[in-house]
């Protein structure tokens, strides 16, 4: 097989080369895309090829899992069974999780895997057995799922494959008292590059749903989150209690999220700093969300205050019954850094219940933090450390806010720039900025076309 495809393979080479070596005039868009994919087949024949001759599809029960059966024991033999069965693909391989559902137990981990196909057809489900959740020697719990220096990876899915946090027994005020943020995240992947996912529903995670840490070239898409405490399309106070749910975290260079769905209970989008031992760059940058349905606690940036973030777009995308819309923020630090270059544009968002645009400092319970209950009680600092450059709105639709439209906050001695480009808020509320609707300070902003209304520290600029 290896044999027949060199030479089919060098047969298209010599076409190619000598049908574009005359003195014709070039081709047209469409006949120039036609030969790329020649050369996209000849690249798979001679390179993938042989990848292909040796690749095997590697199922997951054929490995010794059992389907459909919720006991421990069964949720821990799965888990170690997958973890057995990751640590021996090779490339080429196609890893298959049949349509069925798979108990397992967290502590699922794998590294280092290169090349291969990972086909989740059915539903992996996490086990609501908190006592038995693995730790570690000081008590941190592990991961549902962990892995590591991946490359070349595509996550996909004949249907819509399913991860199953079932993170209701970790969920709740009191809980939170207790165990504070020692839960598990659904899926958490490091120092990774050149990954597919799509076609996956990651449902009702305890803790972050979706972890990318330091990673390079990723396409997410056709994927789904889902967070819910019931069937209510709404977040009450009882929702909200799914503390820290996030939707899709990410940090690293090069990441393209699309067409995808989200519904839950925090940050639904957070574009987060690169740790300090990042392998793939220093900043969080080159990024695009764009045909998003979310609702949550925002499109967010942040929070952010050792690392810097750039060149971030956010575009078509709709919002409704969400929680917080826009959001970028900062936290307290020392630290000299920046969030620049960011663009939220055609972004429409449908009766938020807070506030539908916060740019400034993070609300949060711990020190420093702008509290909570601000601006009724409390303070809300801004650190002067963090500087935001060239933040830009651009034809955004609010309609019927609860409250005021929003907060764009930065420090008088770092002002922030900021530009509204036909920002436009229908029926705003007027709690608890009344005619003023923003509350705007420390910002160097402008507002261009038919912004309305205007924040009340902005200049007018009509072109």
């Amino acid at each position: 097989a290896l044999i027949v495809a060199t030479v089919v393979g060098l047969f298209l080479f010599y076409v190619l080369c000598h049908s574009s070596s005359d003195s014709r005039p070039r081709p047209a868009p469409n006949k120039m895309a036609a030969r790329a994919s020649v050369v996209g087949v000849l690249v798979v024949l001679v390179v993938v090829g042989p990848l292909a001759a040796h690749g095997r599809v590697v199922d997951f029960e054929a490995q010794g899992a059992v389907a459909d059966d919720d006991s421990l024991a069964t949720a821990e033999r799965n888990t170690h069974t997958l973890n057995a069965t990751l640590a021996v693909l090779k490339p080429g391989d196609e890893f298959r999780i049949s349509n069925k559902t798979f108990h397992l137990q967290g502590g699922v981990y794998a590294a280092d895997v290169v090349d291969v196909v990972f086909a989740l057809d059915g539903t992996l489900a996490f086990s609501e057995d908190r006592k038995h959740w693995p730790t570690d020697s000081n008590g941190h719990v592990f991961e549902c799922i962990m892995f590591e220096r991946f490359r070349n990876v595509t996550f996909t899915s004949s249907g819509m494959g399913t991860l199953d946090g079932r993170g209701e027994p970790w969920w709740g005020a009191i809980k939170y008292l207790i165990d504070g943020e020692n839960r598990p995240r659904l899926f958490h992947m490091r120092n990774s590059s050149q990954l597919v996912f799509e076609h996956w529903l990651l449902k009702d995670s305890p803790y972050w749903t979706f972890w990318l840490n330091d990673a390079k070239d990723v396409e997410i898409r056709y994927c789904d989150i889902h967070v819910a405490r019931d069937k209510q399309r709404k977040h009450d106070w009882k929702d909200i209690q799914a503390f820290n749910t996030d939707g899709f975290d990410v940090t690293g260079t090069n990441i393209y999220i699309h067409d995808c769905n989200i519904w839950n209970d925090d940050d639904c989008i957070a574009v987060k700093e690169q740790p300090s031992d990042s392998q793939f760059s220093k900043c969080s940058q080159n990024m695009v969300f764009e045909r998003i349905n979310a609702s949550g606690l925002g499109l967010t940036i942040g929070s952010i205050g050792s690392g810097c973030v750039s060149n971030i777009t956010f575009r078509d995308c709709y919002m409704s019954e969400t929680v917080k819309g826009i959001y970028v923020k900062s936290r307290p630090t020392s630290k000299q850094t920046f969030i620049k270059d960011v663009l939220y544009e055609d972004i429409r968002i449908d009766n938020p219940s807070q506030y539908s645009v916060w740019i400034g400092p993070q609300q949060a319970i711990y020190g420093g933090a702008c509290s909570l209950l601000w601006p009724e009680h409390g303070d809300c600092p801004v650190p002067a450390e963090v500087s935001f450059i060239n933040i830009t709105l651009r034809n955004v639709l609010i309609q019927n806010p609860k409250l005021s439209p929003g907060v764009v906050l930065g420090n008088k001695t770092n002002p922030m720039t900021v530009t509204f480009d036909n920002v436009v808020v229908t029926r705003p509320g007027s709690h608890p900025f009344g005619n003023k609707y923003y509350y705007c300070d420390g910002v160097d902003g402008k507002a261009l076309h038919n912004t309305t209304p205007v924040p009340p520290c902005f200049s007018l600029a009509r072109k």
